[in-house]
Formats: C-alpha cells, sequence, structure tokens
C-alpha cells in the first residue's frame, strides 16, 4: 500500500511541476537506507524518535481528541449569592470556564445543565477547547449560569469569580456566583 501511495504521489509530482532529476525505474529489492541526518542534528544535539511529553497532548489521534498527558484537574464549589438564589431558570445551564494569562480566549469550559447549588466541580484537561491547547495554567476562573443555555452572555445571566488565579491539582477552589449581567 505505501509503493502505491509514493508511486501516485511521484507521478502527481511529476505531472504538476515536471521533475528536473534522473529518476531510475522502481526497484522492489532495493535496500533502504537511512538518511544521514547530521546536516540537521550535529554531533552531541539530542535526538529522540519518542515525542516530548508535552507534545503529546498536542498529536491528534487518528482524528480523535488529542490523548491528554496526565495533568491533575482544577477541583472546587461553586456557590450561588443567597440574593441570587430565586434567579436561576429551570432549564439553565452553567458554564465553567479557565482562562490562561490576560487572554479572552478560553482554554477549557465545562457545560452543566440543570446546575444545583452548591455545585462541586473538576475542571480537566479533556475540558479543552480547543482539545489540542495544552491544560497549563494559571488559570482564571468563572462561573456563568446561562438561561437559554448557549454560550453567549445574555442581560439577565449570572456569573461570578474565583479570587486569584489557580494551577492544574488546585484543589478546595471557591467561585461565588454573584453578579447579574
Amino acid at each position: 500500500m505505501m509503493g502505491r501511495w509514493m508511486l501516485s504521489l511521484f507521478v502527481l509530482v511529476f505531472l504538476v511541476g515536471g521533475c528536473h532529476r534522473n529518476v531510475e525505474p522502481f526497484d522492489p529489492d532495493e535496500q533502504v537506507v537511512e538518511p544521514d541526518l547530521s546536516a540537521i542534528f550535529p554531533e552531541g544535539v539530542e535526538r529522540s524518535n519518542a515525542p516530548r511529553a508535552d507534545a503529546r497532548a498536542l498529536m491528534p489521534m487518528g482524528g480523535r481528541r488529542a490523548a491528554a498527558v496526565t495533568v491533575p484537574p482544577v477541583t472546587g464549589q461553586v456557590l450561588l449569592a443567597p440574593e441570587l438564589a430565586g434567579r436561576v431558570p429551570k432549564g439553565a445551564v452553567l458554564f465553567l470556564i479557565a482562562r490562561s494569562g490576560d487572554s479572552e480566549r478560553p482554554v477549557a469550559v465545562k457545560r452543566i445543565p440543570a446546575p444545583e447549588f452548591p455545585l462541586a466541580f473538576e475542571l480537566n484537561s479533556e475540558d479543552r477547547m480547543p482539545h489540542a491547547m495544552p491544560f497549563v495554567g494559571p488559570f482564571q476562573l468563572t462561573a456563568r449560569v446561562d438561561a437559554d443555555g448557549e454560550a453567549a452572555t445574555q442581560v439577565g445571566d449570572l456569573q461570578g469569580a474565583a479570587q486569584g488565579t489557580h494551577s492544574p491539582g488546585a484543589t478546595g477552589v471557591t467561585i461565588l456566583i454573584d453578579e447579574i449581567l
């Protein structure tokens, strides 16, 4: 199968761009020789066929989600301010959002339908958005109760944030929802 693919690629390159090299006919008995990579990897530079541990989370796995490097989750609870207790509509969705640095772009988002407070949460590398993004903190954590279940913020949604920033492995994080948008 690989030989057929290589032949198809050769024909495509030859037809599209021509070939300036004197290419000999295919010889199925030809010995495969490892290329000399000394120009790319000079003496003393470490080479490894194994991918780096931090790169494994970014590698696609047959069209599926990236294989996650074991990174501990951020855990804690989401509380609702007592004065907002009657403002959570039936069918609401809680969005738990982690942002890294000064970025407004989320690193991870967890969608929790029909939340009941207090709510214990765990935010981990499976919640990354996009899934190729590394789950690396520190994170600013926010929670938003959304009346229509859509990700877009609307007037009347409820929101709150955790104090400070939190890295993967943080436990006991408290997010207090205390604001009406």
